[in-house]
């Protein structure tokens, strides 16, 4: 008995966990990315080099479990955006803004980075299994939603019947 409801619980806790494979960063990997951005890292003397360093930064920000650094994180990447960057600069940057908005809990803006990711590269390995990740999780919470949409249905209708009972 104890093993079905063992069972019965770890599939409750992935249905209703994050359940992706996405890794993740703590503040001493974000803070040495800031000591390298700010210039204490490596002797950074070209753009390239400070651009790939503010890559790395805000990788490691959208990628943190604080929803302060995802924040951060995005703020840098849509300025990195708007700036004129090549194709495979732009892919990489709207795959890091895909990952912030999914960290952020913003599926939609995140399935909308990742097909603009996709239309600069089809075949692009990270954004097809963040795409199935978040369309995995918006059908989850589609699902959650119609369950509870169903409950409060289920309790106004129990109530209207209790109190129609009473008034017969």
């Amino acid at each position: 008995m104890s093993d079905k409801m063992r069972n019965f619980f770890d599939s409750m806790a992935s249905f209703f966990g994050v359940g992706d494979d996405l890794p993740w960063t703590d503040a001493h990997i974000i803070s040495t990315c800031e000591r390298e951005a700010a210039g204490e890292g490596a002797g950074l003397s070209k753009d390239s080099d400070m651009s790939d360093t503010i890559m790395r930064l805000s990788w490691a920000l959208v990628h943190s479990r604080r929803s302060s650094d995802v924040q951060r994180g995005i703020a840098m990447l849509e300025a990195a955006l708007s700036n004129d960057i090549g194709p495979t600069q732009k892919r990489e940057t709207l795959y890091l803004l895909a990952v912030g908005h999914y960290r952020a809990e913003d599926y939609g803006r995140s399935r909308q980075y990742i097909s603009q990711a996709l239309e600069i590269a089809p075949d692009f390995r990270q954004a097809l299994t963040l795409k199935k990740i978040v369309e995995d999780k918006i059908a989850k919470d589609g699902v959650i939603g119609i369950g509870i949409a169903v409950a409060a249905a289920g309790v106004v209708a129990a109530g209207l019947a209790a109190a129609l009972s009473r008034r017969n």
